[in-house]
């Protein structure tokens, strides 16, 4: 009972930031576009980030935007990266905006072709399953190889 006690008191804790862990919480939140490249991201992770990049401008300014991370990422001496300064937004998301395409096209690789026809033809409404369940795609896939397609 004394350890339950104890563990109830650390929540009414506040946790302590250093301004090093603020600045290391912004890096790790960069480090997310890196995994879009990646082909084995699942596209729900993938379509959060781009969520996270490509955000209405107004929220630019929010304390961990994408806007707000670049910032602090490339001005802060305590950032694991070598100073770089104010790093144009725009000009990262056009690189992020060119590259969507090849990197989308190498993870719905990894799918059945009624998936990335499903993805091509109702984005949105692929969008809305796995907000729903990021499993989705991978549930609808392991059933149609078992029961097989009905419309094929």
């Amino acid at each position: 009972m004394g350890a339950l006690a104890s563990l109830d008191a650390d929540e009414d804790q506040p946790i302590e930031w250093s301004e090093e862990d603020v600045v290391l919480l912004h890096w790790r939140l960069l480090k997310e576009i890196g995994r879009l490249a990646d082909p084995e991201t699942p596209l729900e992770e993938k379509f959060d980030t781009l969520r996270w990049v490509f955000t209405e401008r107004d929220k630019d300014l929010r304390p961990f935007s994408f806007v707000s991370c670049l910032r602090v990422v490339g001005c802060s001496p305590l950032s694991p990266l070598p100073y770089c300064g104010l790093v144009d937004a725009e000009e990262v998301r056009d690189f992020i905006r060119l590259a969507i395409p090849q990197w989308l096209r190498q993870t719905l690789l990894r799918y059945p072709a009624w998936v990335r026809e499903a993805i091509v033809d109702h984005p949105d409404w692929v969008e809305a399953r796995l907000a729903r369940n990021p499993q989705w795609i991978n549930e609808e896939v392991r059933r149609v190889a078992l029961e097989g397609d009905l419309f094929a």
